[in-house]
Parts: C-alpha cells; sequence; structure tokens
C-alpha cells in the first residue's frame, strides 16, 4: 500500500487559526520577502503571492497593494497592472511546471467562495489532465509532490530569472 502525506494540509482540514486583519495586507506589512509571507513579486499597485492552501503545485494570486474588496472598485492602473501580473505568472508557470491548462478567476465575495471576502484577488491555478483524481472526488483531498517552501522558492528564483 502507497501512502501519501500532505503534512501541511493537516491546518486547512482541521480549520486552522485564522490571523489577525487580512493575510494579504499582513503580508504586505512584512517588509522582506520570504517563504514566511509567500510574497514572489511586488508591483507599483499589485503583488503576486503563492496560496498557502493550493489546489495544485503552483498555485498562485495577484492582489491588489489595497485593500479593496472589488474589482470594479479598483482604479484603472491597479486593474491593469493586475491583469499584467496575472499574464506573466502564467508565462511563467509554463516554464516552470509545463501544465496543460489553467484556471484564471476570482471569487468576489463570500457567496462566491472568497476565503478572503475583504480584499480581492486573482486565482492561477496550473491544470494538468487527469489532476482531478478519485483523491479530491472521494477523499476530499488533494496531493502535491511538492511542499509549499519549494513552490516558493522555485517561482521565486523563475521570476528572478524572466
Amino acid at each position: 500500500m502507497k501512502r501519501i502525506t500532505t503534512p501541511w494540509r493537516k491546518n486547512y482540514i482541521e480549520g486552522h487559526e485564522k490571523e489577525d486583519g487580512c493575510v494579504f495586507c499582513n503580508a504586505l506589512a512584512k517588509k522582506e520577502d520570504n517563504a514566511k509571507n509567500l510574497i514572489i513579486h511586488r508591483g507599483q499597485r499589485a503583488f503576486v503571492i503563492v496560496n498557502l492552501f493550493p489546489y495544485t503545485n503552483g498555485h498562485l494570486m495577484v492582489a491588489p497593494m489595497d485593500h479593496c474588496a472589488s474589482l470594479e472598485l479598483l482604479d484603472p492602473e491597479t486593474r491593469a497592472e493586475m491583469m499584467e501580473l496575472v499574464s506573466q505568472t502564467i508565462t511563467l508557470l509554463k516554464k516552470l511546471y509545463n501544465p496543460h491548462a489553467f484556471n484564471v478567476g476570482a471569487n468576489i465575495g463570500k457567496a462566491a467562495g472568497a476565503g478572503v471576502p475583504d480584499h480581492v484577488h486573482m486565482h492561477i491555478v496550473p491544470r494538468w489532465t487527469g489532476d482531478s483524481n478519485f483523491m479530491s472526488i472521494v477523499g476530499e483531498t488533494r496531493v502535491l509532490p511538492e511542499t509549499i517552501e519549494e513552490t516558493y522558492q522555485r517561482v521565486r528564483d523563475g521570476w528572478a530569472e524572466k
């Protein structure tokens, strides 16, 4: 019998303690970007961050620097920078992970499934044919072959080289 270990998922499955304040604003407040705050890149108005509870390896998010609940409330320059960062992120993830496809989107509001409803963000999720196997459907568990720290370092190094 094969065993699959995903210890970093334990906090999520058991209903991890949520930190005070906004997770995105808290990450931004840390001046040094590393595997603790998971920020890959800071632009002028938006930033790229690794998802702490990813659907797949390489699951990144793009969020505005400003704490804002919805895309239409952002100024046009911020929305434009966010879309440019989404595009750059897709290009980089294609190079680093060789996915077959992507899901890109935003869950705006709690009823839409937003885990952080007060700070809008866009998900960039690399996908591979067959990555939705029985574990996700029957076991309600995703199996990721790479730790969050490995994903952070891999993408951070790739961003620095682009």
